[in-house]
């Protein structure tokens, strides 16, 4: 997982929102969050081929093995995703493609899930694993924001990244689900950038739901 892993959606000013911590560009209803998501994979190879097979892979046994940690750990695992990213590599100059799963995460503290991330990150040899805890917008340990818009698929996000140097810099690439919802986890500051960028891809941006917490990158202790 890269370090600023920055699964791409976007969201800028919300005049209005949850104070819960979910909102979207409408202020409208958003289905129960769980309490975490941790973002990780077992791939450990630099994958520069849109074609490459091991792009197709549904991570199942992966996804059975993360449950099993979270579960000893003492943690309740909920729903997963497959996720494509695709991602700008600064030392090679050009974007990389990562296949990657999303895990809900309940029951479980944020010292609980800042140690689960270590062990994944350690066990699965990741540079990191990328948390993110959903907390009430006005809590003092938001620092970021998870949203997910309906509409983008990975060949467009891959060229609208390779056309942008402030969002390759700054967000560092995204990914989306195998049905096209773009998403992103990014930091508050960079609010405005990711909504321009999410602008640029062409997707609705009302039909962005956006929720707010803290996220983490946790590398193996």
């Amino acid at each position: 997982m890269k370090r600023r892993f920055g699964i791409l959606v976007t969201v800028c000013v919300l005049a209005s929102g949850a104070a819960a911590g979910t909102g979207t560009a409408q202020a409208a209803p958003a289905s129960a969050a769980p309490q975490a998501e941790i973002f990780a994979t077992s791939n450990t190879a630099v994958i520069t081929d849109p074609a490459d097979p091991r792009l197709k892979t549904r991570l199942g046994r992966f996804d059975r093995e993360v449950r099993g940690v979270l579960h000893a750990q003492g943690a309740r695992a909920g729903a997963s995703r497959l996720l494509d990213g695709v991602f700008w590599s600064s030392d090679l100059k050009k974007a990389t493609y990562e296949r990657s799963r999303e895990f809900d995460v309940n029951h479980v503290s944020a010292a609980g899930l800042h140690h689960i991330a270590g062990v994944l990150a350690k066990q699965y040899r990741q540079e990191s694993v990328l948390t993110f805890r959903y907390l009430p917008r006005t809590a003092a340990g938001t620092n970021a924001v998870d949203i997910e818009v309906p509409g983008v698929d990975s060949r467009r996000l891959h060229d609208a990244l390779v056309a942008d140097p402030a969002v390759r810099d700054e967000l560092g690439g995204g990914s989306v689900t195998l049905g096209g919802r773009l998403i992103l986890v990014a930091p508050l500051k960079d609010l405005a950038l990711a909504r321009a960028f999410v602008t640029k891809l062409g997707a609705d941006w009302a039909k962005a739901r956006v929720r707010y917490g803290a996220e983490e990158f946790v590398s193996a202790p």
